[in-house]
Formats: C-alpha cells, structure tokens, sequence
C-alpha cells in the first residue's frame, strides 16, 4: 500500500475519533491557506549525534508527503535546528523556533535533559510540545505540564519489563547496572528498581554512572565485571551504548545482557561495535527491523526500505533510528489530518490527546498508539528481542510492565 493511499485511510479512519474538520478554517501562527510551520531541536552533532538520523528521515518523510501535495493542499515547513546535544543549545534554538520563526508546535525533540530545558518554557507559551524522543515518566503529566507530551514508551515501563523477565528466568541473577547520570539514565534505574521491588537490593550488586561528556565508559564496565555480576543492564544512548558492549566482550565479560532501546540501533551502535560482540543482547522493542527475514515480505518494510535508498542513500535503511523517525514523522502527519482545517495550537493538543488505537505501518503488528486527556503515554506494549549476529529476533512475545 503506498504512503499516499495509506494516509489518505488514516485520514479517513481519523474523521470517526472527534469532530474536526469545519467549514471554516482556524489558524494560528505557523499556519497559512498553503503551510504549516513545525520544528524541532536535534542533535546532529555532539555526543549525541548519531540520534540526528531521525531528524533526516523525518524530514524525509515530510518532503515526501509535501511531493504528495501535502495536508489537505498545506505543505510542511520542517525546521530541524542542530543543538548538539546541550541544554544551553536547545533553549536558544527552542526561543528561536517559537518566537522568531513562530511555528505551530514542536515536534521529535531528541533528549531527556535537551527537552526539561525547555519543558516549563514551551508550557507557559502554551505550544505544543509533542512526541519527544525521550521516555520519561515526567512527559506524561498532563495537570501539571498540559502541552507536552512523549513519543518513545515510557523508560520505566521498558526497564519494568526487562526486570520482570529477570525475576521469571533469573531469580537468582546479580545484576550490574551501567546508566547515563541524568534523568534519563536515572528514569530507567527507577523504573527497573521498582519492578524488582524487594528483590532490589539482593539482586543488583553493582551500579556505576557515566557523564555524556566522558571519553569512554572503560572503567565503569571494569568495576561492575568485578562484582562478579552475572546479569548485566546498559542503559546508554548510541555512543555509549557501542563503548559499553565492546569493552564488556573484549575484558571477557559474558553476562546476560539487557541493552536499552535507545542504544539498539544495528547500525549506529551493534556495528561500530562489532556485530560478534553483540551478539546474545537482549533488548524490548516495539519497531518493525528491515533487517530481519521476518519482515521480508512485508509491504511496508519494503517500501520504507526503498524510499530511505531513494532519498537518504548514505543512510543504511536498517537502522532502527531512522524507523522511529519516519514512524514518529508517520503519527505527526496523521494528527494534522486528524486537526482538519483546525489549525490551532489548542485543537493541535486536543487531537493529540485524542488518539486511538493508531496502527504506524512501522510497529510491530499488535503494538498500537493511544492517548486521552488524563494520559498521555502513547504506548504500554513491548516486544522483546535478542540479537542473533544479523538481526534482533523475537523470542518473547509482547510484554507489558503494567
């Protein structure tokens, strides 16, 4: 099914959710009879900057849609802005997004710190925040922050279902703990501590933090293979995550291995750091891989696969970054058929508190997205995954830490 086909359904399908679209056209700024103006911060340079893949293939996919004739005849001006990973860097390019370009609202923010920067900012100024790649549990508060809200699956829910399945097949594990000190490393060690419940304090013996400016994450991994753990949780981002996986091969260490979703991207993490050495990581997902035989002959893994070597051909198409930016540039063009001729930052919020039961063409068939007005967690449904040497094959079947 093509992408045109496709959206015009959804759209369709979209019409039955809330009353939308009106005779009479409502704009806000960032919005015209011809464009809609929306932008993010993303780190195409930096520490982070292998996450700058999603910036690419979401802008894409809205080049494509635009080629298209766009949203009801509306193209997309898509202002992706490098803040290099900084703080510092995504308030001066958020303050410039919102007040000298003036766009409608933010899209696929990169970052747990990058995005609680400007957090208070975008909600005093009441611009929609939306689908942040960032899982933290703080995006969905709805009373307290009412114009932000989360794309990827919350980080606890994913660090409670890697726990959960430890208790099941490991009771007896000793875990060892590498995370990133922040609130995004922090948010997975709550979440995983939580789940355990308990057993917490018997079965992680070892934690070690690294900051994003650290060189390497050597010594950190030398200390918690000296604890004499035997199950091993790696909660980076991409860098991090390639650093972390081929010092624990290379000094011998072979734990049971739970690498978080931010850091599985084949090609930006598992081949820097060496396909042989991954292998065995097991990681919950809720994306389609291109890569796997699985997904061979599924029409949309196909197509997506095409258009990446058509448009990003420097780009390897299996890389699961650039499928959570096309899925996420996928929902944002479906909440934009779902506003009608509603334009406004307020009716933009409304659909995006409205959503139901979406089905993004790049999910894992079963794995859908959902929100309401008093939650705005999109997902609460994982697939687990284990790294076979080529791809991440499924073994366990959906799970839910709820």
């Amino acid at each position: 099914m093509s992408i045109q086909r496709r959206n015009l359904m959804a759209a369709g399908a979209a019409l039955g959710l809330l009353p939308i679209a009106k005779a009479q056209r409502h704009y806000d700024v960032g919005v015209s009879d011809t464009e809609i103006k929306i932008g993010q911060t993303m780190p195409y340079s930096g520490p982070a900057s292998a996450l700058g893949t999603i910036g690419r293939a979401e802008a894409v996919y809205f080049k494509i849609i635009n080629d298209q004739g766009g949203i009801h005849g509306r193209k997309i001006l898509f202002i992706s802005l490098d803040d290099g990973y900084n703080p510092a860097k995504t308030v001066e390019m958020t303050r410039r997004l919102v007040e000298l370009d003036q766009v409608l609202f933010l899209v696929g923010a990169v970052g747990t710190p990058s995005n609680s920067a400007i957090h208070r900012y975008v909600n005093q100024k009441k611009v929609p925040h939306l689908f942040l790649a960032s899982g933290a549990s703080k995006w969905n508060d709805p009373k307290n922050f009412p114009w932000t809200m989360g794309y990827s699956p919350s980080y606890r829910l994913e660090a409670g279902i890697y726990a959960k399945h430890i208790l099941a097949t490991r009771p007896n594990a000793r875990i060892a703990v590498l995370y990133q000190n922040d609130d995004y490393g922090k948010d997975y060690l709550q979440g995983f501590a939580d789940t355990l419940g308990s057993h917490a304090k018997r079965l992680i013996v070892a934690q070690a933090s690294y900051e994003v400016t650290d060189p390497t994450v050597d010594s950190q991994i030398v200390t918690l293979q000296s604890s004499g753990a035997d199950t091993f949780f790696n909660v980076t981002t991409p860098k991090f995550g390639t650093l972390a996986i081929r010092k624990a091969f290379d000094t011998g260490w072979k734990p049971t291995h739970y690498l978080n979703s931010v850091a599985s991207s084949i090609g930006s993490v598992l081949k820097p750091a060496g396909l042989e050495k991954a292998i065995g990581l097991i990681c919950a997902t809720y994306g389609k891989d291109p890569s796997s035989p699985i997904w061979a002959n599924d029409t949309d893994t196909k197509e997506f696969v095409a258009l990446m070597r058509k448009h990003l051909p420097d780009l390897d198409p299996n890389d699961g970054l650039a499928v959570y930016g096309w899925s996420v540039a996928q929902l944002t063009v479906h909440l934009l058929k779902q506003c009608g001729d509603d334009l406004t930052r307020d009716n933009v919020m409304r659909q995006a508190t409205n959503l139901r039961k979406v089905q993004l063409p790049m999910m894992t068939p079963g794995i859908t997205v959902s929100t309401s007005p008093t939650d705005y967690a999109l997902f609460d449904t994982m697939d687990l995954r284990r790294f076979d040497g080529k791809n991440w094959a499924e073994f366990g079947g959906l799970y839910s830490a709820k």
